[in-house]
């Protein structure tokens, strides 16, 4: 009679799997954790300063105000929650590049070598042309489109008043969205050394880039020419930067073998 008799590798795979997955999941865990308590310290540390700070932050709207404009509150708590926010909002800029840090640690193992010696280059110009694009928003976007949106209301005979929480959501949409922007030229950088579209191609695609350039500008700014201008052009531009810092990172086949084979 034959006997079947089971393969006890499968049962040993099939456990080194889930325990790889679980240690991947603590891992993620662990980091995160990491991250949040970053914040959380930074925070901590600035929430005594809150109203100053919410002052620094409506800065540019103050100053377009007419004479004897201000900001108004309309919700009961607003006056306590928004400079929190703002606060919160400080505290993660300047904690970002420590969850920069552990998300690009956490994915580390997981790539070749040659992808590795991108972790530190990738995580500081992110984190600076982040705050570059932010600062561009702060210093340029806002007082030019204020100064602008102010100038219909004398015509109407309106006072400008905005609520400090609608002022909230307006900035922090701007900001999101000038950082975002300003990573173009990270993005263009990673896909051609990752090799995943040839520098050709990105080059080939340059008038779509420049339609969705203004395309994502009439979305995320102002319904004004101005706004999207200033957003659209710096996005066209730094597209055209991250093609010229590309050609610098244009991978070698025989180089990439070598590091693929070193790392393995």
């Amino acid at each position: 009679m034959t006997q079947h008799t089971s393969d006890p590798s499968s049962g040993d795979s099939s456990e080194g799997l889930q325990e790889s997955f679980l240690s991947h999941l603590f891992e993620l865990r662990d980091r995160v954790i990491k991250a949040s308590l970053a914040i959380i310290v930074v925070f901590v540390g600035l929430v005594y300063w809150a109203p100053d700070i919410f002052h620094l932050f409506a800065q540019p709207l103050l100053s377009a105000l007419p004479a004897g404009g201000k900001m108004i509150v309309t919700d009961v708590t607003g006056s306590f929650f928004v400079p929190m926010k703002v606060t919160m909002l400080v505290a993660f800029v300047i904690a970002l590049p420590v969850v920069m840090y552990q998300l690009w640690a956490f994915i580390a193992p997981g790539l070749y070598l040659h992808e590795r010696k991108l972790i530190l280059p990738l995580v500081v110009s992110s984190y600076s042309l982040f705050i570059i694009g932010m600062a561009f928003a702060y210093f340029l976007v806002f007082p030019t489109v204020f100064k602008f949106m102010a100038s219909y209301n004398a015509p109407l005979g309106a006072e400008m008043s905005t609520d400090i929480d609608n002022y909230l959501s307006f900035a922090m949409t701007t900001f999101l969205a000038f950082g975002i922007t300003f990573e173009v030229p990270v993005v263009v950088v990673v896909l051609v050394r990752m090799g995943l579209v040839p520098l050709a191609k990105l080059k080939e695609i340059r008038p779509y880039v420049i339609v969705g350039a203004f395309v994502i500008s009439a979305i995320v700014t102002p319904p004004d020419v101005l706004s999207q201008l200033l957003l659209a052009v710096p996005m066209t531009l730094l597209y055209e930067l991250g093609l010229i810092v590309a050609r610098f990172y244009v991978p070698k086949p025989a180089q990439e073998d070598g590091e693929t084979a070193t790392s393995t």
